[in-house]
This record gives structure tokens, C-alpha cells and sequence, in this order.
């Protein structure tokens, strides 16, 4: 009886895992409910079921939706059986460095299968200016830390001045700059949350 309630137990953290790894993938495509039934064949209403894990999925709808995502089957199934946590070391967090605006950014937590946040830390050089015409993703939720320097944010002709040790919260809607006025550089750290849908 205890092996049987230990398997059921498990079936249901692996449903759950599948229903957040599913959910993820769409929200990496950025496609809504609406716009995945269209490519998958699958009924809005059962697709926001299977992301809620109140229901599980047949091998016939994994099948399609893993061919809508451009994923084998068995790569789809593996990556939810996955456990949620991934330590990357300082040496091998991804660097970029933009010449010629000025900025360079650590990615110091990347996207995890399952999770909607990422966190950034970013430099500005004196003078850089960063400027976003309109947001990758509509209404890309951002908290902003500003650990050393000054940073001037403009979101939609909106102006906030930063210090050190400031932060703020915003989602972008529109068009985003980040300036460094000061003389010195400035450092932050960024954590971006992709909206539910």
C-alpha cells in the first residue's frame, strides 16, 4: 500500500512538472493560448487544462505539441522530468559586451525550464546609452537594483534618476532607454519575468 501511495505521489510531481515545462515553452515562444491551438490542433481549453496540470496529457496530444515546439517527444518528456534547480559557476555565466554602446551584460541566472525569470546583471559604461524601440515581449515584467552609478530610465517619455542603491519595478509597453549620465560607470542587477498568458 505505502509503494502504491509513494508512486502516485510521484506521478503527480512528474504531471505538474510536464504541465510548468509545457506552459514555459509557450511563453518562450511567445504565443498565446490561442495562437498554439491554431499551430498544435489541440483545443484552447484543453491546452490551458494541461498547463494547470488538471488533466493529463494523451501520447497523441504530447506528440502534437511537441511537433508545434519543433521538439522530439522524448526530448519534451525529458526535459520535465528535469529537476527544477541548475547551479551555474561564476566562470560560466554567458558575457557580452556591446562596444559600441557601451554595455555589457552578465547573464547570471538564464531561464530555467519551468520558470518565467531570469536575472541579469548589467554595466553602463559613462555616457552609454541603451535604447529598446519596443519591448521583445509585451508587457515584460523588470525590477531593476541599482548598485553603483547613475542610471536614467525613460519608459514611454517618462524620465526616473537612480542612484546607487535604488530600484524600481516596471513592465515595458513601449519605448525603453537606459543612460548612464554620470562619470563613472553603473552596475545593476535585472530580473525579467515573462507575463501569463
Amino acid at each position: 500500500m505505502r509503494e502504491e501511495f509513494s508512486d502516485l505521489i510521484e506521478e503527480g510531481r512528474f504531471e505538474r512538472q510536464l504541465a510548468e515545462r509545457l506552459a514555459a515553452l509557450r511563453m518562450q515562444a511567445g504565443w498565446s493560448l490561442d495562437e498554439l491551438a491554431a499551430k498544435s490542433g489541440v483545443s484552447r481549453a484543453t491546452l490551458s487544462r494541461l498547463e494547470r496540470a488538471e488533466t493529463s496529457p494523451t501520447a497523441t496530444l504530447l506528440s502534437r505539441l511537441a511537433r508545434a515546439y519543433g521538439l522530439a517527444l522524448s526530448r519534451l518528456l525529458t526535459e520535465a522530468e528535469a529537476l527544477p534547480v541548475r547551479l551555474l559557476r561564476a566562470a560560466d555565466q554567458p558575457r557580452w559586451h556591446d562596444l559600441q554602446s557601451g554595455f555589457e551584460r552578465l547573464m547570471r541566472c538564464p531561464p530555467l525550464a519551468g520558470f518565467a525569470t531570469e536575472v541579469i546583471e548589467a554595466r553602463l559604461a559613462p555616457g552609454a546609452e541603451l535604447v529598446y524601440e519596443e519591448p521583445t515581449v509585451t508587457r515584460l515584467e523588470h525590477h531593476l537594483c541599482l548598485l553603483e552609478g547613475r542610471v536614467r530610465l525613460t519608459l514611454q517619455g517618462q524620465v526616473f534618476e537612480l542612484d546607487a542603491g535604488d530600484s524600481i519595478s516596471f513592465r515595458c509597453l513601449g519605448r525603453t532607454a537606459f543612460t548612464n549620465p554620470g562619470i563613472e560607470s553603473a552596475r545593476y542587477l535585472l530580473a525579467m519575468t515573462v507575463p501569463a498568458l
